[in-house]
């Protein structure tokens, strides 16, 4: 009896697979069909799901770094993608700016098996600025700075209004 071919194979090391395997268990890699190696990627989503590591895939997102705009978090993101680690961007909290513009502060956030591995490879950079958290002492003495201003110009345009009707 003539066993099937294996049609799957792993980039690395060459050792074939059935369809139910999808990664490597010596290498971590995910598998390719046999002959298709040369294939090109279907799409940027699929050649940039082909350069991830598993072991960076799993748990909760964490931040590990961020930037002023669109642009410079997606050079985080690249640097990320290069050594395997996936990650994804949001919007700083805090920030009006509609979602069809490249400004604003963006977060980078990656699982958090990836989170040790990218902070090394970003190390201490951190390029968002950092918003005090809304219920930090930071953050209660902004907002009281603010109001006081505000009812600074409220109460200065008010005696100008007397002032002003009055002479």
């Amino acid at each position: 009896m003539v066993d099937e071919p294996q049609p799957l194979a792993c980039p690395t090391c060459a050792r074939r697979f059935d369809l139910e395997e999808r990664f490597c268990p010596d290498d971590g890699m995910p598998l390719v069909y046999v002959g298709h190696g040369g294939e090109k990627p279907i799409t940027a989503a699929h050649e940039r799901a082909r350069r991830i590591k598993p072991q960076y895939t799993q748990g909760e997102l964490v931040r590990v770094a961020g930037g002023r705009n669109l642009a410079e978090a997606e050079l985080v993101q690249g640097i990320l993608l290069d050594q395997g680690i996936p990650s994804v961007q949001r919007r700083t909290r805090g920030f009006d700016v509609p979602d069809f513009l490249a400004a604003g502060p963006r977060d980078i956030l990656v699982p958090q098996a990836g989170a040790q591995e990218a902070l090394a490879l970003l190390g201490d950079a951190d390029l968002a600025p950092q918003l005090p958290e809304p219920g930090s002492e930071e953050g209660r003495a902004l907002r009281l700075a603010v109001g006081m201003a505000i009812a600074l110009a409220v109460a200065a345009l008010i005696v100008w209004g007397l002032l002003a009707v009055s002479g």
